[in-house]
């Protein structure tokens, strides 16, 4: 019964690092490379739909943050490319339909924290044109545009800039992502928001209190708006204890944010790390735990990457949600709302007498 009904869903996964780890080899190795060591992963996962995350590294910031920011993005295009009959890299609703529909994997584009284009908004519409189409404005720190959850004391709107981005994503179809924005920051997002927004990977702070995760509040907020949340997977944002590092965990963390936000606001954000970090330690991430207070290199038991999933589907079943509610979790909700994504934007640039301060 889970086998059948995780088979017969749509899996969708907001957040998998797998670029960082696929763009650290060599250009004509990143094709062939994705589909040895991760497409056998998405589809023993039954991913349908995997959102894909530019994140630059500390290395490259700030000199050359722009420039790895094109380059990841070129590498998501290179694996589509060469991977024709498996994936497709979506621009649209309709394009994600399509993918589905011929049974390939759907690839959409994200930056998180947006480290190359800092306070350049006009720079948003040029990585829309590359297939961008979800993007978050901050991570661990301070950027141009807001500050991210590791500056919550300072209790920091977004700054001119920084409404500025919500104004021209909206404009372009860039849906807006709140994760680890800080709680000043994601109250002054859900008053502009006149779009859904998403958290891609961010637990319940109800059930964790760790500053990444999201109040009842804030959960609500982004329900309000049409959005979704998306559960983290990461042990040490479910549980400060590693006794809590569970299956069951996990799935209390989804009906906490199913019963804040209703079950068509919930969905996965996995953040498969763990591979990542293995991956590229050393040079690239010589401390990942830095910012984090805990061990991110820990998984749950069998959901140390997508090929796992199934797991998760076993245990809601076990728990007793009907299955009607499990689709959604596992990807009808956030298929809905990328489905959602315009094929073009508006023509123009936005007018700066628009933006709301």
């Amino acid at each position: 019964m889970p086998a059948d009904l995780h088979e017969s869903a749509v899996v969708a996964d907001a957040h998998n690092d797998l670029l960082m780890a696929v763009v650290a080899r060599p250009p004509a190795r990143w094709a062939s490379f994705f589909r040895e060591r991760w497409l056998p992963q998405l589809r023993a996962g039954g991913v349908d739909l995997q959102v894909l995350p530019v994140f630059i590294d500390s290395q490259f910031r700030p000199e050359g943050a722009l420039r790895e920011t094109l380059r990841m993005i070129e590498c998501a295009h290179v694996i589509a490319e060469g991977n024709p009959e498996d994936v497709r890299l979506c621009h649209d609703g309709a394009q994600i339909d399509a993918a589905l529909a011929e049974g390939r994997i759907a690839l959409v584009l994200a930056l998180e924290s947006m480290p190359g284009l800092d306070a350049d908004i006009e720079l948003l519409a040029t990585v829309h044109r590359l297939g961008v189409r979800v993007a978050s404005m901050a991570h661990w720190g301070r950027t141009p545009l807001a500050d991210g959850s590791g500056e919550d004391a300072t209790a920091s709107r977004l700054t001119a800039a920084g409404v500025q981005a919500v104004a021209e994503m909206e404009r372009l179809g860039i849906l807006l992502d709140i994760s680890h924005l800080g709680a000043t920051g994601v109250e002054h997002v859900l008053e502009l928001a006149s779009r859904p927004v998403i958290a891609t990977h961010s637990s319940a702070r109800a059930l964790r209190d760790h500053h990444r995760n999201l109040t009842d509040d804030q959960i609500r907020g982004v329900a309000a708006t049409g959005g979704v949340v998306c559960v983290n997977f990461l042990p040490g944002f479910l549980s400060d204890d590693p006794s809590g590092y569970t299956l069951a965990r996990l799935a209390e963390h989804i009906e906490h944010v199913a019963s804040v936000a209703g079950i068509d606001h919930v969905g996965l954000g996995p953040d498969f790390v763990h591979e990542v970090y293995a991956d590229l330690t050393p040079p690239c991430c010589e401390d990942p735990a830095a910012n984090a207070g805990f061990d991110v290199m820990a998984t749950l038991p069998g959901l140390a990457g997508p090929s796992g999933l199934p797991l998760l589907t076993g245990e809601l079943l076990a728990r007793g949600l009907p299955e009607p509610d499990i689709r959604k979790i596992l990807g009808g909700n956030l298929h809905r709302l990328l489905a959602a994504i315009s094929p073009d934007p508006p023509a123009g640039a936005a007018d700066p007498d628009g933006y709301r301060l």
